[in-house]
């Protein structure tokens, strides 16, 4: 049986850098590359690709084998559970939704960070502009994640429960730095900003993509319970339960090929497909079935509201193993 793997379709960048100024386009409200009416997307201008088309979070798996433990995670999770876009545009309760993304202009100066959790986080500084957002906004309680994208550098800074200082240095609970141009994953047993010690930044399905109809990733997702342990490419687990029916941190899951989203509006279409063709990995402890998304005011709430309809039973979990050639490398089988 053939088995599909890495795929190597993944946008590639152009030769040239973005004209626009990104310090000018991560001060908008939009999400990744939002940028004010005629400005350039810093993602469709980017001189590098969020990871390699070989990395896994490309990875196609729509041909994978079904994971044996596919019916209890998923029951585990929530047959019955409604999936849950986690982002959009404009205000929830008063403040944005989705995980915003900050572009960080050439040459940004680096400030001083301290961690809660400082012997699993990559050491500062970062170069974090006085215009990041924070998820949730300012004045979230929330995980307040902070995500940088140095397109010039290539590379992507990750903070989880960011809080600015008023002398400009930062603190946060963890924080993780990402060459975007490689494959490395964080030591085993490692945190980052995201409780499976995965990069938040490639599981992020933005705007442009759906605009294009192309999201060539998969999707960040979460579960109210997890297992105390983590299957590549996660590397951290965030819990104290041994259940062997609840998914691991690292889980992959798809959407079965037998869900009809023909009818459904153009960006819930383009990401109903990315979750058939490249699924979904367990990143977190929370809702059942929650998407994550940049926070972008180019999203038509509207649309997205029709993934609403998708059940846990629409999905199934696939065994990613065969993927794997190194443990400690994202790079997988083509």
């Amino acid at each position: 049986m053939v088995l599909q793997g890495c795929s190597h379709s993944a946008s590639k960048p152009p030769a040239t850098a973005p004209s626009a100024d990104s310090s000018a386009l991560s001060a908008g409200q939009g999400g990744l590359g939002a940028a004010p009416s005629g400005s350039a997307s810093p993602t469709a201008n980017a001189p590098c690709a969020i990871f390699p088309a070989d990395n896994v979070w490309h990875a196609d798996v729509s041909k994978l084998p079904v994971n044996r433990d596919s019916a209890a995670w998923v029951a585990s999770i929530g047959a019955a559970a409604h999936a849950h876009p986690d982002f959009g545009s404009g205000l929830i309760d008063g403040a944005p939704f989705g995980i915003p993304v900050t572009a960080v202009p050439a040459g940004q100066a680096k400030v001083k960070v301290t961690f809660s959790y400082a012997g699993e986080s990559d050491p500062g500084p970062y170069p974090i502009p006085k215009n990041a957002r924070i998820e949730g906004g300012a004045n979230a309680d929330g995980d307040r994640h902070v995500i940088l994208q140095d397109t010039a550098a290539c590379k992507a800074y990750e903070l989880f429960d960011a809080h600015p200082n008023a002398d400009g240095s930062w603190k946060a609970g963890s924080g993780a730095v990402y060459d975007l141009r490689g494959n490395a994953l964080r030591k085993a047993g490692w945190t980052s900003a995201d409780a499976a010690g995965l990069p938040i930044l490639p599981g992020l399905p933005r705007a442009d993509e759906a605009a294009a109809g192309k999201v060539d990733h998969a999707i960040r997702f979460t579960a109210p319970k997890t297992r105390k342990s983590y299957i590549w490419p996660a590397r951290h687990a965030a819990s104290d339960a041994t259940d062997a029916s609840l998914p691991p941190m690292g889980a992959r899951f798809r959407l079965k090929a037998s869900v009809d989203i023909s009818k459904y509006p153009p960006q819930a279409r383009a990401i109903a497909q990315a979750l058939k063709t490249y699924g979904a990995i367990l990143a977190d402890n929370g809702s059942p079935w929650y998407f994550s998304g940049t926070q972008d005011d180019r999203w038509n709430n509207g649309q997205l509201d029709a993934l609403k309809s998708l059940k846990g039973s629409d999905f199934e979990a696939v065994d990613s193993s065969s993927l794997m050639l190194d443990p400690n490398s994202a790079r997988c089988r083509p």
